[in-house]
């Protein structure tokens, strides 16, 4: 068992944005990022949704792994994060996001030092859910699979400090350093079938698809799956976003001593973050890349 690490007091920024679309989402994440790096705002935990559900990419993947037919026939739209990572799609969910100066003790050290850091506000959170979790800090890659067959899908690819719960993957971060400042976000999967993704992916054949449907349901899981599955929850009573979300900032007020204030974004924020919407996460050329 790792050491507990303390620190100490800090007041920070809680939002609860609610739900939006993917360009809006990763818009707001990159101009508080802006506005934590000029000073104007403090560090910031967020948590928000996705309406419609959105297939999001990481910055340097290939649009070429989606299949925007499919995409279009599903209705969900499609939008490129400023982290890196794999493919995520974002419905009946809690994602979370840290935005904080890379000299804050919460993130300071290399990405997987701060991975470590923050993982510990993320499984107080959990186990505030009744969801028994676990941080692997270097966990192996799946057997059995070529680097085709799984590279594409977030939740089937491991990741340094990947959150787990009885076995499978829970919840899958990403980060980006940018001004002298850590943004690092995560999708914390609620319910539904963690298996869609692949409903919008290119696969050589169906069955290829169903084969791969197959991994992500054996790899990965929901909270309510894992919720429900305890002894102390035996009416399996769904988690619903804002219980899960009031839960999670429990989580990091307590394990990383924070006194989080609610609050929302600035009038520039929001005037900011409308324009990196309009002029980059919804647009074509960036989603794209082309």
């Amino acid at each position: 068992m790792e050491a507990i690490t303390t620190y100490p007091p800090a007041k920070w920024r809680l939002i609860l944005s609610g739900f939006a679309d993917g360009p809006t989402n990763m818009a707001v994440d990159e101009e508080i990022l802006h506005a934590v790096a000029d000073g104007s705002s403090p560090p910031t935990l967020r948590f928000f949704g996705w309406e419609p559900p959105c297939l999001s990419l990481g910055y340097a993947q290939p649009a070429s792994d989606v299949d925007r037919s499919r995409l279009a026939e599903l209705g969900w739209s499609l939008v490129r994060r400023p982290t890196g990572g794999r493919a995520i799609l974002h419905s009946d969910e809690l994602t979370y996001s840290v935005i904080a100066p890379v000299a804050e003790p919460r993130v300071e050290g290399g990405v997987v030092e701060s991975y470590r850091r923050l993982s510990a506000g993320l499984l107080a959170g959990l186990r505030a859910l009744n969801v028994p979790a676990e941080a692997q800090a270097d966990p192996p890659r799946p057997e059995g699979m070529s680097a085709t067959e799984w590279a594409a899908v977030c939740f089937e690819v491991p990741s340094h400090y990947e959150i787990t719960a009885g076995g499978k993957k829970l919840l899958g971060s990403a980060q980006v350093r940018k001004r002298g400042v850590v943004l690092q976000h995560g999708s914390l999967p609620l319910a539904g079938d963690i298996a869609r993704i692949c409903d919008a992916l290119i696969f050589a054949t169906e069955a290829e698809r169903e084969r791969a449907k197959v991994r992500v349901r054996a790899r990965a899981a929901t909270v309510n799956e894992i919720a429900g599955s305890q002894p102390a929850n035996p009416d399996r009573r769904e988690i619903a976003w804002i219980d899960a979300a009031q839960a999670m900032a429990r989580g990091f007020a307590e394990a990383l001593n924070l006194e989080l204030v609610e609050g929302g974004l600035t009038r520039p924020e929001v005037e900011r973050a409308e324009e990196l919407r309009r002029e980059r996460y919804g647009r074509e050329e960036w989603n794209l890349k082309l």
